[in-house]
């Protein structure tokens, strides 16, 4: 398909998947051109494929069996990350108040605006990212900051013009900056402003999603969570679930960013079991690649201040003592407004290291969620991990609006290394963990089971009309 017809595809409420022995991509057709997810399927004209005839018309009953249990496998690798986008927070708020997200109004500078939005366009496209967003902005911006304050370094304040421009660009940037991190804090409010039972229904399916990948078999190492959000809808989806999240920051106050990563990873062994040790349930790492909300720049130290989830403002826990009258200037969001090359550096380098270090590994899955592979410092990680035979990488998503998604996997060429989840049915989250995720407790019981059948009955799973009934009724074992 052309990214036009790919386009309409999607718009149309067509589906990408590919699993198993899937040689290529399988285009899905809804059925009677629906537009409501959850409706009937059929492959797309000209399409075909082992497991389903033409013409013949299926919904999420066939497609989880094709799919559930291929995903039960990989979640059960040796490494497993989940890369988790803005997608999930567009779909977890959206369940929440049935609105869009609250998005960032455009940048204006004070001055040399020409030039900021002109150079954010031509990375933007280089990018392959469109016009440029919040981010190619703050960005170029910074980037004349610091030019200009170079030139103004063997000046006279009263002979620079740069002196002026430097203070004018200064204040577009902060202001620029207390919107963004208002504008995410409205994103957070949203969610816990919600009616208590549409917010109750989002946490749910937030903690089932999380815990799909967190409940691991305890001699697998630990789910490490990446993401390039910068707000803390993980992090409440954490505290409802009681998954405890490592990261970088240590400290109970104010926690302060270390370069040296801390491998604290309890283990235990159940009582009477000799061997190796079982990591402990519960525990998952967690970096977030672009920083965050509550992240600062203070003293030559990078701290997590104490920032309401859903607070109106940020300004007012910045003033606390000990941070010494910081500003937005100073919150810890990718590409922050730097005054040098090195403060630039850190700790974003450090969290991109953990990437590398954490999927290119043998037997190493990364399962990513809501991520639209805008970012190539990313993207060749990613490709780099593909170079290694064992690993492999499934893309799940609601659509693919700027086409980078099907892009990435062409232009991979590791097609048997690769899984496509794509549309908006197998991106719904709703869908996604009611029908098609790995069911949210360890699969030792599932085996057990499995052998009593087979031991009793001399078969390997139960009868088609029970295996039936499960799918209509969507039960999954301990999923709730």
């Amino acid at each position: 398909m052309t990214s036009r017809e790919l386009q309409s595809h999607f718009k149309n409420g067509g589906q990408v998947v590919k699993t198993r022995d899937d040689a290529q991509p399988i285009f899905l057709d809804r059925d009677g051109g629906a537009a409501e997810p959850g409706d009937l399927f059929k492959l797309s004209e000209g399409v075909a494929c082992s497991w389903a005839k033409t013409d013949e018309v299926f919904g999420p009953e066939i497609l989880r069996r094709r799919i559930e249990p291929w995903l039960t496998a990989l979640v059960q690798s040796e490494h497993l990350s989940l890369l988790v986008g803005s997608g999930l927070t567009h779909a977890v708020h959206s369940l929440a108040t049935k609105e869009s997200l609250p998005g960032m109004d455009t940048i204006t500078f004070n001055v040399l605006n020409e030039e900021v939005a002109a150079e954010a366009k031509r990375a933007a496209e280089m990018a392959g990212r469109g016009s440029g967003n919040f981010e190619d902005k703050i960005r170029a911006a910074t980037e004349l900051l610091r030019g200009l304050e170079i030139l103004a370094t063997c000046k006279p304040e009263e002979e620079a013009t740069e002196h002026e421009q430097i203070k004018a660009l200064r204040q577009s940037l902060k202001e620029a900056l207390n919107s963004f991190a208002t504008s995410i804090l409205e994103g957070e409010r949203g969610l816990v402003s919600a009616p208590e039972e549409r917010r109750e229904q989002a946490f749910n399916y937030l903690v089932s999603f999380l815990m799909s990948f967190a409940s691991r078999s305890g001699t697998r190492e630990r789910l490490h969570v990446f993401t390039t959000n910068y707000d803390r809808y993980i992090e409440a989806g954490a505290d409802v679930a009681g998954l405890r999240l490592i990261d970088r920051f240590v400290g109970t106050v104010t926690p302060v960013f270390r370069a040296a990563r801390l491998e604290v990873d309890l283990h235990y062994n159940p009582p009477g079991i000799r061997g190796e040790p079982r990591y402990l349930e519960g525990v998952a790492r967690f970096t977030k690649l672009h920083g965050s909300i509550d992240w600062v720049d203070c003293e030559q130290a990078f701290r997590r201040i104490g920032l309401p989830f859903g607070a109106r403002e940020t300004q007012p826990y910045l003033d606390a003592p000990g941070l010494k009258g910081t500003s937005a200037m100073q919150l810890m969001v990718y590409p922050n407004a730097a005054k040098d090359r090195e403060t630039a550096s850190h700790p974003y380098v450090e969290l991109f290291r953990d990437l590398a270090a954490a999927i290119c590994r043998p037997n190493s899955t990364v399962i990513s969620y809501g991520y639209s592979f805008g970012d190539d410092h990313i993207n060749r990680v990613i490709e780099d991990m593909l170079t290694i035979p064992s690993t492999h990488l499934v893309l799940i998503a609601r659509g693919d609006p700027t086409g980078r998604l099907m892009s990435t996997y062409e232009k991979l060429g590791r097609n048997a290394q690769v899984t496509l989840l794509i549309g908006d049915h197998f991106g719904d989250l709703k869908e996604l963990v009611n029908h098609y995720l790995p069911k949210s407790a360890i699969d030792r019981t599932t085996f057990r089971m499995a052998e009593l059948l087979k031991a009793r009955f001399g078969t390997e799973q139960p009868n088609q009309s029970e295996a039936g009934r499960h799918e209509q009724t969507g039960e999954r074992g301990a999923d709730s």
